[in-house]
């Protein structure tokens, strides 16, 4: 099982700033938030501004509720526009705690469910270089792969921060670890990083719509890849989709667009 000193690890070996708030908590297997949840529940309420411990998240992906106002007509300053989640796998412990063949177990399904995939969604799978887990490609992907994966900003890199690295995530890396990306390069889903899966949807551009679309549709499709396995995602009616940190329960999505504004640094009030 999980230990609560595996939970705590990360905000015991950093005590953090005062002036800069994040959670020193994490989840070892989806267990943790109810065996723990004396100390849990604090903590997400405080971190989702009121959530009390028996509130019914409210999980709506709902295409017809996204806005139809297209933000950029003119096509000038918005670069990349992004949808992403996390989703954790049932049966499995969450990566501060996973072991060496369990990950390795885990990659497997997840890999084999995605290469299922079909139509728009059909692609690849490509481990990290140096990953030997995956016998399709037993040194993982080239490192010309990963230079173009850095180019496109979906390579993940190995963990480097203190927090990360005290809650165990960097461990047996780059091992059981990789990328897949459809043939279009605008759907991927990364294996293994911060958490069991990073589903991500990206395209040029302004259409939120269509890639919140894709994004919706992917989610389904992954899951429903998984469950014809017998596997399926951690979820439950209170915290939603089960992730590492609590700071990512609930629906775990995250939009964001890169957006290339060339004069706003030459405002002389800018580093006000």
């Amino acid at each position: 099982g999980v230990t609560l000193a595996q939970c705590i690890k990360t905000g015991v070996d950093n005590p953090g700033h005062q002036h800069i708030k994040t959670v020193g908590l994490t989840a070892g297997d989806e267990e943790s938030y109810e065996v723990f949840k004396e100390l849990f529940d604090p903590v997400i309420d405080a971190r989702h501004g009121g959530y009390g411990a028996d509130a019914k998240q409210p999980t709506d992906l709902d295409l017809s509720k996204v806005s139809d106002i297209d933000m950029d007509p003119d096509n000038k300053y918005i670069e990349t526009t992004r949808v992403r989640t996390g989703r954790s796998m049932r049966g499995f412990k969450l990566p501060p705690t996973i072991g060496f063949e369990e990950r390795r177990k885990l990659e497997a399904l997840a890999v084999k469910g995605l290469l299922n995939l079909s139509e728009d969604l059909k692609g690849d799978y490509f481990p990290l270089h140096g990953s030997h887990s995956y016998q399709a490609k037993p040194n993982g992907m080239s490192e010309e792969k990963e230079g173009e994966l850095r180019t496109m900003g979906n390579l993940f890199q190995e963990p480097d921060s203190t927090l990360l690295l005290a809650s165990g995530m960097g461990r047996h890396w780059p091992d059981a670890r990789g990328i897949f990306h459809n043939a279009a390069k605008n759907f991927f889903v990364w294996v293994g990083e911060e958490d069991h899966l990073r589903i991500v949807s990206m395209q040029k551009g302004d259409d939120i719509k269509d890639v919140f679309s894709r994004f919706a549709i992917a989610c389904n499709e992954v899951q429903k890849v998984l469950t014809s396995e017998g596997y399926d995602f951690m979820h439950n009616g209170h915290l939603g989709f089960i992730l590492t940190c609590p700071s990512n329960l609930g629906t775990g999505l995250r939009a964001g667009m890169l957006i290339n504004l060339p004069l706003f640094s030459a405002r002389e009030d800018f580093k006000d």
